[in-house]
C-alpha cells in the first residue's frame, strides 16, 4: 500500500521543495502538487526539470497535479480558458512524470440545476480536458465534492460520469463521501480499476449540513467510520493509494515535518 501527501495538507506557507523533502523524510511514496505551487517554484527560478530530479533524489512519485476547480459547467470561452489552465496543468504532470490531473466540479451558487443538464455539460466539460490530457499522455481524475451547492456531490453522480467520458479516472475523499451523504453500499457498484487515489480526512463533528474544509482532522481523529470506510474500498477491490488531504490552519501553522509524520501514522491506523 502506497501513501501519499497532499500539498494542501502543508498549505500554501510550505514551498514545493518542502513538500518533496518532508513527505520523503517521514515515509510517503507518492506527493500530489497544487498547480500553484509548481507555478510558485519555476516563478522563483527553478525549470521543470530540476523540480523532477529533486523528486528522483527524494525517492518520491508525483500521483497527480490538483486542482482545476469550478470545472465542469463551463461553456463558450469560460470553458475554452479552463481547456488552457487545464493543458498547462497537464504538461506539468507529463514533466513530472505524474498519471493525472485533478478535476472538480462547478459550484451552483444560484444556479439552475436541472440534473440532466448537468450531466451533459459534465459530459461535456470532461470530454475536452481528458481530450487535452491524451494530447500531453497524461490522465483526468475527476473528484465529486460533498456540499449541496456542488453540482456532483455523490458517488452514484459520479459513477454515471464514467459511462459518458472514456477514459475519466475517479477520486474519492472521505470528507466528501460523508458530507454528500454517499453510502457505504455504493462502493459495491464502483468499478476498482477506475479509482487512482482515495483522500483520507475525518471530520470534528457529525453535522454534515455544517461540515466545511476547517472541520477536516487527521484519519482516527474525529467521528467518521473510518474503518467501516476503507475495510468497504477493500472489499470493493480497491488496492490504490491513500493520500492525506487537511485544510486546517492550525496545521498549516506547524512545522511541515511534524504534520507530514503525524498524517501518515493517523493513516496507517485507520488502514
Amino acid at each position: 500500500m502506497k501513501f501519499g501527501l497532499n500539498s494542501w495538507t502543508t498549505g500554501d506557507g510550505t514551498d514545493l521543495a518542502t513538500d518533496i523533502r518532508v513527505a520523503a523524510e517521514a515515509g510517503y511514496e507518492l506527493l500530489e502538487v497544487k498547480d500553484t505551487k509548481i507555478a510558485g517554484a519555476l516563478a522563483a527560478g527553478a525549470t521543470l526539470r530540476r523540480i523532477a530530479e529533486l523528486l528522483d533524489e527524494a525517492g518520491i512519485a508525483v500521483l497527480n497535479v490538483n486542482t482545476l476547480d469550478q470545472a465542469t459547467l463551463a461553456e463558450g470561452a469560460e470553458l475554452d480558458a479552463l481547456a488552457a489552465r487545464c493543458r498547462t496543468m497537464c504538461d506539468y504532470a507529463a514533466a513530472l512524470g505524474a498519471p493525472y490531473v485533478l478535476v472538480g466540479p462547478t459550484y451552483l451558487e444560484g444556479q439552475p440545476c436541472d440534473p440532466v443538464a448537468i450531466r451533459e455539460r459534465t459530459a461535456h466539460a470532461l470530454s475536452r480536458y481528458t481530450a487535452e490530457a491524451r494530447a500531453a499522455g497524461v490522465n483526468i481524475a475527476f473528484e465529486f465534492h460533498g456540499y449541496a451547492r456542488a453540482s456532483i456531490n455523490t458517488l452514484a453522480d459520479t459513477l454515471d460520469l464514467l459511462d459518458l467520458v472514456d477514459d475519466l479516472a475517479l477520486v474519492i475523499d472521505t470528507f466528501h463521501f460523508y458530507v454528500g451523504g454517499s453510502a457505504i453500499g455504493d462502493l459495491r457498484a464502483l468499478p476498482p480499476e477506475r479509482l487512482v487515489a482515495v483522500h483520507l480526512a475525518d471530520v470534528d463533528h457529525a453535522d454534515r449540513a455544517t461540515l466545511g474544509r476547517d472541520n477536516r482532522v487527521l484519519p482516527g481523529k474525529g467521528v467518521m467510520p473510518m474503518r467501516a470506510m476503507t475495510a468497504a474500498l477493500a472489499d470493493a477491490g480497491y488496492t490504490g493509494p491513500y493520500t492525506i488531504e487537511l485544510f486546517r490552519q492550525d496545521y498549516w501553522a506547524m512545522d511541515p515535518a511534524v504534520v507530514a509524520r503525524m498524517a501518515i501514522d493517523a493513516m496507517r491506523s485507520v488502514l
